[in-house]
């Protein structure tokens, strides 16, 4: 059976001219000095800006499920989770800006990190800070304070079409520095993680264990996608990789470095994909687009007059082409933007303007919140928690081993009721009070029957 491999990929071809419908973008290919065509020039321009990345995290010791609750644990008294052991990862990453010592990578590279290292081809190390990570597009960001970076220039991955030529670099197996090379096989690939929000470039390019996070390049060296999966029966390369669109990334990064995080529009919806047999019961001849099943209550779309039935066809003129085109067409648009939908009902075609809601989710990283209490899962206190009825903060979900979070002190179960003695209502509250504090804090935290301090330097 296929499965999903998340590694990076790497390309790179050999060719007198760069013939296709990019050929704009792509003249034809430099000549060394005895005439013949080569990349060297490009790479030599644009692989100072691609670096090998080396993360250190801690994998938690295997236990029974009841040893991980934390009311087990306190009503029997049992110890601490047992200690977790460290493991090591390698992958890529790509100079998106010199001067702020910006790099693009995947979000599942550095997941979990404790200790983040940057490599340059020079040679050259630092420890990079994760300046924020977005799941959903598996982008990640990074930063690292030096001087004399190279950063790569950034294209549009709306120009790419198929058979157009590719050159991916990156650093599989830990080897080091690595560019292989082939054309953009597909585009606007998706169903690899139906919880996210894909448009893949699919490339046959060589994609191997170590490549996660690299840069896929037309043959002006402008940076189209951040390598991302493979698809293999064996964990090798198969010719079929998959990048996410720098026009994605781009979209994401933007919000991270604004806010520090993504903070996704949220229409209210329910859709499925529209097909022929829908067609015909809706007596439409539409050739593509979304159906809304369902109207959340109290959301854009229904303050908007969307009803079940609709069929959306574009947004902001850009046309639906099925349900996960309408997913990221919405879920990469920021919260409070207004947008354009056109739809089709009774056979009539409409246009209806919403204002987007920030999409909200039930449980966090604590990465959102603040690096320093990263490794815990928090989430707001519901009706639900009776063990905590008439308490206002912010539990704890759980912790993992060896993180920041648990060398803080925290447990699973605790509440954070205050930060510095200011009283904590939910999660957005603690943001907030959390996103000024640039140096040591105190979290007042209701464990069990008791309030405890704990310093987070």
């Amino acid at each position: 059976m296929f499965f999903i491999r998340r590694f990076l990929i790497v390309l790179i071809i050999s060719l007198p001219v760069a013939v296709g419908p990019a050929a704009a973008q792509q003249a034809a290919l430099p000549t060394d000095n005895v005439g013949l065509p080569t990349l060297a020039p490009i790479l030599e321009e644009v692989t100072p800006a691609v670096v090998n990345i080396s993360v250190t995290a801690r994998s938690p010791v295997e236990t029974n499920p009841l040893y991980n609750d934390p009311f087990f644990r306190r009503f029997f008294d049992l110890p601490q989770l047992p200690p977790s052991r460290p493991s090591l990862s390698a992958g890529s990453g790509v100079i998106v800006d010199s001067g702020a010592g910006y790099v693009l990578t995947n979000h599942h590279v550095v997941e979990n990190g404790e200790e983040i290292v940057v490599t340059l081809k020079d040679r050259r190390r630092f420890e990079a800070k994760l300046v924020g990570s977005d799941p959903g597009t598996d982008i990640a960001l990074l930063r690292i304070d030096t001087d004399n970076l190279t950063e790569i220039e950034l294209g549009s991955s709306e120009t790419l079409r198929v058979g157009d030529y590719v050159v991916a670099i990156g650093n599989p197996f830990g080897l080091g520095q690595t560019v292989t090379s082939g054309i953009v096989s597909a585009l606007g690939r998706s169903g690899l993680n139906i919880e996210g929000y894909e448009d893949f470039i699919q490339t046959d390019a060589s994609i191997n264990p170590g490549n996660s996070g690299g840069a896929l390049i037309t043959f002006d060296g402008r940076l189209v996608g951040i390598n991302t999966a493979i698809i293999s029966p064996g964990g090798g390369n198969v010719g079929i990789g998959f990048a996410v669109p720098i026009d994605m990334a781009r979209a994401v990064m933007d919000q991270i470095v604004e806010y520090g995080e993504v903070r996704r529009g949220r229409l209210g919806v329910i859709i499925q994909d529209y097909t022929p047999d829908l067609a015909e019961a809706l007596g439409t001849d539409a050739e593509r687009g979304a159906i809304i099943t369902k109207v959340e209550p109290g959301s854009p779309a229904e303050a908007t007059g969307l009803q079940a039935g609709d069929l959306i066809v574009a947004v902001d003129g850009a046309p639906v082409d099925g349900s996960a085109d309408l997913r990221n067409l919405i879920g990469l648009k920021r919260s409070g933007s207004e947008v354009e939908i056109t739809i089709l009902r009774d056979g009539e075609r409409r246009v209806v303007n919403a204002k987007l809601q920030e999409s909200q989710s039930a449980q966090i990283r604590s990465l959102d919140v603040t690096s320093r209490l990263n490794g815990a899962e928090l989430r707001d206190l519901t009706s639900n928690d009776r063990f905590f009825a008439g308490t206002e903060g912010v539990l704890v979900a759980s912790i993992a081993p060896g993180s920041p979070a648990a060398r803080s002190g925290l447990e699973p179960g605790d509440v954070i009721v205050a930060v510095n003695r200011q009283p904590v209502i939910n999660l957005q509250d603690l943001r907030r009070k959390l996103s000024n504090i640039n140096g040591p804090f105190a979290l007042t935290v209701q464990r069990g029957q008791a309030q405890l301090f704990l310093v987070i330097q």
